[in-house]
């Protein structure tokens, strides 16, 4: 059967244009490349394995139950048992439902900062940076200074465990207790805690209860702050998602990447 790009190129040049743009939408949200072409598959085809979707989706074959995984993981696809273990979309209407209310959410908390911000009279307490290297880059700063807790919220832990792995282990090294909010059977740092939470769309960070980085679900974009009012209100907010966190699994030293 023709993969996607073949299938809608068949139907003209504006189906083409159509599903070339929906990918383009899905990783804005968050979605890899691999993973946005992966959930159109399973939108054209209803199901499949890993490897009929691979096929489908023109991904590497060695990636796609990986890919899948992650769909599965971040509310976009859930699997059935069985053997090959077979995937299905959830639909495209019910994900768009749940992401509103996502990004409602984190514009609702921006909103709620750019308010404090301007009771306060101060235009720069938070800063912006642009650019996925620059926001790791300001990641690896603020674990580097943390010297109590660090509570990461991410649908992004992978990205995070290899980009900025030595250094989440050096501060667990200090003796800084590194809790991470994130889907359920994520791989997590070596003794770090996990917190499973699912449908987390954006990452943040907060160091000691002081320093605060907000960043978009890609990574390309963050604000942060040493205020310790805004930072309080980071802390007010993530109480709440551990309150009503899934389940609280720590992970041991020695069972982690």
């Amino acid at each position: 059967m023709p993969g996607p790009d073949e299938l809608v190129a068949s139907l003209g040049n504006d189906q083409t244009s159509e599903y070339r743009r929906a990918v383009e939408i899905l990783e804005r949200v968050g979605l890899t490349h691999y993973e946005s072409r992966a959930y159109m598959a399973l939108v054209t085809r209803g199901y499949g394995d890993a490897a009929t979707l691979a096929s489908a989706a023109q991904i590497p074959r060695t990636s796609a139950y990986k890919v899948l995984e992650a769909l599965c993981q971040k509310g976009y696809a859930y699997s059935s048992g069985g053997k090959p273990t077979l995937f299905k979309p959830y639909p495209p209407e019910k994900v768009a439902e749940r992401l509103k209310g996502d990004v409602q959410e984190v514009f609702g908390r921006l909103q709620e900062l750019h308010r404090m911000v301007g009771e306060q009279g101060e235009p720069q307490l938070v800063y912006l940076l642009y650019g996925r290297q620059k926001v790791l880059t300001k990641v690896g700063e603020f674990l580097d200074r943390s010297t109590r807790t660090v509570i990461v919220t991410t649908p992004q832990v992978a990205d995070l465990r290899e980009e900025l792995g030595k250094r989440i282990q050096s501060a667990v090294k200090r003796g800084v207790e590194i809790t991470f909010i994130t889907a359920p059977a994520q791989k997590i740092p070596e003794g770090c805690r996990h917190v499973a939470r699912q449908h987390i769309l954006a990452t943040d960070l907060l160091v000691d209860g002081e320093h605060a980085l907000l960043a978009s679900p890609g990574l390309e974009a963050c604000g942060f702050t040493d205020n310790p009012i805004l930072a309080e209100h980071l802390k007010q907010f993530l109480d709440i998602m551990l309150e009503r966190a899934d389940t609280t699994v720590p992970t041991p030293r020695g069972t982690g990447a």
